[in-house]
């Protein structure tokens, strides 16, 4: 069971309309001008992620944007960047919904070499770097939560989605959307007691720029890092960072919940799940903590 989402491939018309509306999209609004390709780009390291960023005040999703970009044979570290998104998601189809200029909402188009049983790889090696990034921009520490949540003291600051497209049963682009409550200090009230942002956690305004940039170099090295091993020596650093082993938890996989106990992360990403009859591995669903 693969997590990533198969598309089909886009149209160069769809490559045409997502460049054509820009900032001069009918749905431009009044506020603080968006973050423009060169101040997110000025000072990265990196040689090849964050090298060319679309940059948006609003759209409907990165990720769509990203996926007619990389259809059309965009670059891998092809970054798009928005301020808002009016149809942003996280996993399971959820909203995501983020202030205006207080956060980072950007997608990054991956071409890697791998077989679709080792995509859910990916998304390990995108909260690694992302928590890296992070911890080394604010000296705040990061946690890991399967499949795809950034953590802080238990409360959840940063996600990522991954969708992506097959040819010939092989993997053809990934997309990595990837969502940061940074300078954010209120929350829908439903949120307010399991969400937190950067600012909120360390008590000052983070540079958004900075941090950006901090988390291409990050992407950057850390893809040159695992991709030989196929992203398969990601798991031990995810371990690293994660609380989750050997913990009680649900996982509510489309209304079918399971519980059981965490035992580690396959070779392919998938959680290993000790049940009270047999020894079982997923690759989706939502985590809830039992025993905190």
């Amino acid at each position: 069971m693969i997590a990533v989402i198969m598309l089909d491939f886009p149209s160069r018309e769809a490559y045409t309309f997502w460049m054509e509306r820009g900032n001069d999209s009918p749905n431009r609004t009044e506020g603080p001008v968006v973050m423009t390709e060169e101040t997110l780009r000025h000072g990265i390291k990196a040689r090849q992620f964050g090298r060319k960023v679309y940059t948006f005040e609003t759209i409907d999703s990165t990720n769509n944007c990203a996926k007619a970009l990389a259809g059309c044979f965009a670059q891998e570290g092809t970054v798009v960047f928005a301020e808002h998104q009016s149809a942003g998601r996280g996993r399971l189809g959820r909203a995501w919904e983020a202030n205006p200029n207080e956060n980072l909402m950007f997608s990054v188009i991956l071409r890697p070499s791998l077989s679709p049983e080792a995509v859910n790889l990916l998304p390990l090696y995108a909260a690694v770097a992302v928590a890296a990034a992070v911890e080394k921009t604010t000296g705040l520490r990061v946690q890991c939560k399967w499949p795809n949540d950034l953590m802080i003291d238990g409360k959840k600051f940063a996600g990522i989605l991954l969708e992506g497209s097959l040819k010939q049963s092989t993997v053809e682009y990934v997309v990595i959307g990837i969502g940061i409550n940074v300078n954010q200090m209120v929350f829908p009230s439903a949120l307010a007691s399991k969400a937190t942002s950067l600012r909120l956690s360390l008590g000052k305004e983070i540079d958004r720029p900075v941090l950006f940039r901090e988390i291409m170099n990050s992407m950057e090295q850390y893809h040159t890092t695992l991709a030989p091993s196929k992203f398969s020596a990601v798991v031990p650093l995810w371990t690293t960072r994660t609380q989750m082993l050997n913990r009680q938890i649900s996982i509510d996989q489309q209304g079918s919940v399971l519980s059981g106990v965490v035992r580690g992360i396959s070779p392919e990403g998938g959680l290993v799940l000790s049940l009270p009859d047999r020894e079982q591995t997923l690759f989706a669903g939502d985590v809830t903590i039992l025993d905190s």
